[in-house]
């Protein structure tokens, strides 16, 4: 389709580099403005934005870094509605208004309603947010419709059966889950590709799970090709799927995006031995991970006791790949207790079950801070 961006990476506004690790909406702007300015610098245009990353502030970052700084024509933007945020038709148009006012687009090249799962679905389809999304691109405020998508092919099925009208979809797709049985990656894909859809990429490399691989898998990728990072398997096994027209990857630092961009710039599919090589990467990963967290802070922004869930299963994920019988303590234990400082313990959880409610990859998590709360704190 003709409204495909030239190159397959897209820059994923929602992991950006900070000037304090425990607070995501105090970003580093001077290294975004050096990201930015490289990315563009290398061909590429894609920029993907929503309401709540970053604290909110995401948005406010794109004025700031990109539409305040660079003519419109050499970059296209993406940004999203979410049914947490609206609960009557007049507030689709408060949110919509209030993210042209922030990002100073003018318009948005791509507009997503954001995250449908069946629990949301019916949110949308109540307060007819996909006829409300038509009407904005018919008044030029939106250039293509979309969603984001986080449930089973058989919803996606009936969604794009019932919304043909949608032009692409944004699907979870990474190695890793490829073939889960929660995710569904490839099961969702080809439901897409089912419908004629485009597909655009989120969490390629899985919240950064599959840029810290276990070292046989690092030893496994080096042997075939030695000069290229870890990520850029993930990264390329994505962009080599026909229908994928963009992999967003959110990028942290310059370092990050100077690597990506690199392999990128003039991207070659991988081969038949490269995609088997990953799906053998999957299994050994699969087989040391504990808690499948992709670190999108969704459980966190309405957490009433202020617990930084995603740190701690980063934590614990890191741990229960350590001998801990040999080593008996490791350094996350003074990490979790630094974090204590300014958030929760995983103890304090109250079972609430807002973070369940929201959490893209399903995770039980009020049962897994249990763990976390008897691995650090007994």
């Amino acid at each position: 389709m003709e409204f495909k961006p030239e190159k397959k990476l897209g820059f994923g506004l929602m992991r950006l580099p900070q000037n304090d690790p425990g607070d995501p909406g105090n970003i580093d702007f001077e290294e975004l403005k050096k990201m930015v300015d490289l990315f563009i610098e290398r061909g590429f245009t894609y920029f993907d934005t929503a309401w709540m990353y970053n604290a909110f502030k995401s948005e406010d970052a794109v004025k700031e870094v990109l539409t305040s700084r660079h003519p419109r024509e050499t970059y296209t933007l993406a940004t999203k509605l979410h049914s947490a945020f609206i609960e009557t038709e007049e507030d689709r148009d408060k949110v919509f208004n209030a993210q042209l006012q922030k990002t100073g687009a003018g318009y948005f090249d791509y507009y997503l309603l954001h995250g449908i799962e069946g629990s949301m679905l019916e949110k949308y389809e109540r307060l007819n947010c996909f006829d409300w999304l038509l009407n904005k691109k018919k008044e030029g405020l939106v250039r293509h419709c979309g969603f984001s998508f986080h449930d089973t092919p058989e919803i996606l099925d009936k969604i794009l059966t019932d919304h043909p009208e949608m032009e692409f979809v944004q699907l979870q797709i990474n190695y890793l889950d490829w073939e889960s049985e929660w995710i569904q990656s490839r099961k969702c894909y080809e439901t897409a590709v089912k419908h004629g859809k485009p597909v655009v990429v989120m969490e390629p490399v899985k919240g950064g799970t599959l840029a810290k691989v276990p070292q046989e898998v690092i030893d496994l990728f080096k042997a075939h090709e030695p000069e290229l990072s870890v990520p850029s398997w993930a990264i390329r096994f994505v962009a080599s799927l026909e229908n994928v027209m963009v992999v967003l990857s959110g990028m942290s630092n310059l370092k990050q995006l100077d690597d990506n961009t690199s392999y990128m710039k003039d991207f070659k599919p991988l081969t038949e031995e490269e995609i088997r090589l990953c799906h053998q990467a999957a299994q050994i990963i699969n087989s040391q991970i504990a808690i499948p967290c992709t670190a999108c802070h969704y459980c966190t922004e309405g957490c009433s006791m202020n617990i930084c869930i995603p740190e701690y299963f980063s934590l614990y994920n890191e741990d229960m790949r350590e001998d801990l019988e040999e080593k008996g303590w490791t350094i996350n234990f003074s990490n979790y207790d630094n974090l204590n400082d300014r958030h929760g313990k995983a103890s304090d959880c109250i079972g609430c079950g807002q973070c369940e409610s929201v959490c893209p990859q399903h995770l039980q998590i009020i049962d897994l801070l249990k763990d976390v709360s008897k691995h650090f704190e007994h």
